[in-house]
């Protein structure tokens, strides 16, 4: 690669449902103190998904956010990054790109490592622009995380999908030459073909992930030189935000100095939309991202390290610099998220019992109450059925 040529996130949009919970309301009615939600594990609304949404959907309507007609015309490959599949054969890409109404000569691919692989689509979209400077690539990462009504994971649930172009010169955020990778086969998560809800061992996760972090970080910095001190901010993977906390905490230890004092408040800020939404699994970190940058004290040429973790486990610490034009160049999460409707408990945990799932039946789903650019319209023929939703 030329070493010279900038290469990176050049836009950012992100899409969620229409709909909300507010967990204090969920925390009473599972006998739970809200506390041990809004504080213990550091949510306060999670995203309701309808029958009629999915990765498919929420991938095109975050998509269709950043898209200019000249953006698709330089588009030549959609990477999206999922644990949510479909389909165990055919790439949710596909739909997605055809929802865009991108051209047929466009490559399109489905990721999957857990939480991860939105980052290895970015760390291919890199390589692919850098082998052709006038391409650009979509990547988007969609997830619906499910573990099931009143268990233990359930206010650790969200759905939304954020997209990403990366091209050269971007207007976001530019990568750094150095990335550290880190696989290790691990049973802290998981989720067979046979089951629509994850398997999960939390806290053994939770130490999987900070191991990782700073096994990724120490590495990084073994080969560049770099500490803390030169970090504006460290973004992590937010399943839930918590866990960031604890992996910051786990290297700042009892350092409360001016760098220690900067990496706790850009975490805060990078929390924001991960309180109100919950976990996007591939999503998260690049949630965390953008909540960042609309929240935080950024200016053009910051170093932000990121933390990337996908349970099995893989993990990935890399950088970037901001560019000057980044905030322009960010769809309004607050905005969107403002719009939402609050649901009841009863009525989320309809919406949660009426998804699609492995259903093989016909069915034909209510649109009427579904405000979204692009519906799941149901099932025919053991087909899903895409549509815009033009009301």
């Amino acid at each position: 690669m030329n070493k010279k040529m900038k290469i990176g996130i050049d836009k950012m949009a992100f899409a969620t449902t229409n709909n909300y919970i507010d967990l204090r309301e969920l925390a009473k009615v599972r006998g739970d103190e809200p506390d041990k939600y809004t504080i213990g594990i550091g949510q306060d609304q999670q995203a309701v998904v309808p029958p009629t949404q999915d990765i498919v959907t929420l991938g095109a309507a975050a998509a269709d956010k950043l898209l200019t007609s000249e953006d698709r015309q330089r588009i030549s490959t959609v990477i999206l990054a999922t644990e949510s599949g479909i389909d165990n054969s055919k790439a949710s890409a596909i739909y997605v790109k055809h929802l865009l109404g991108l051209s047929d000569f466009v490559r399109t691919v489905e990721l999957k490592e857990a939480c991860y692989s939105a980052t290895a689509g970015i760390q291919f979209a890199r390589g692919i622009v850098a082998l052709n400077p006038q391409e650009t690539v979509l990547v988007i990462a969609a997830d619906i995380a499910r573990y099931g009504l009143s268990t233990p994971g359930e206010v650790t649930q969200g759905a939304g999908a954020v997209a990403m172009l990366i091209s050269q010169d971007p207007h976001v955020l530019a990568l750094g030459q150095t990335s550290v990778s880190l696989t290790k086969d691990i049973m802290d998560f998981w989720r067979p073909l046979y089951a629509t809800e994850a398997m999960v061992d939390g806290k053994y996760s939770t130490n999987v992930y900070i191991d990782f972090f700073k096994q990724t970080l120490t590495r990084y910095q073994q080969l560049t030189g770099r500490r803390l001190d030169d970090f504006t901010a460290i973004l992590f993977h937010l399943p839930f935000t918590k866990m960031g906390k604890k992996a910051l905490e786990a290297v700042l230890g009892e350092r409360n100095d001016a760098t220690a004092q900067r990496l706790r408040q850009a975490l805060t800020a990078s929390q924001v939309y991960s309180r109100q939404v919950g976990n996007l699994y591939t999503g998260s970190l690049y949630l965390g991202l953008m909540s960042y940058l609309q929240n935080g004290a950024v200016k053009a040429g910051d170093r932000l390290g990121l933390f990337s973790y996908g349970s099995g486990a893989e993990g990935e610490f890399y950088t970037g610099v901001v560019q000057p034009a980044f905030a322009a160049n960010l769809s309004n999460v607050q905005s969107d998220l403002k719009k939402r409707q609050q649901v009841s408990i009863e009525d989320y945990e309809i919406a949660f019992n009426d998804q699609l799932g492995m259903n093989s039946a016909d069915i034909q789903f209510d649109l009427s109450n579904d405000p979204a650019k692009f519906v799941l319209a149901g099932q025919k023929n053991h087909q899903r059925i895409y549509q815009r939703n033009d009301k």
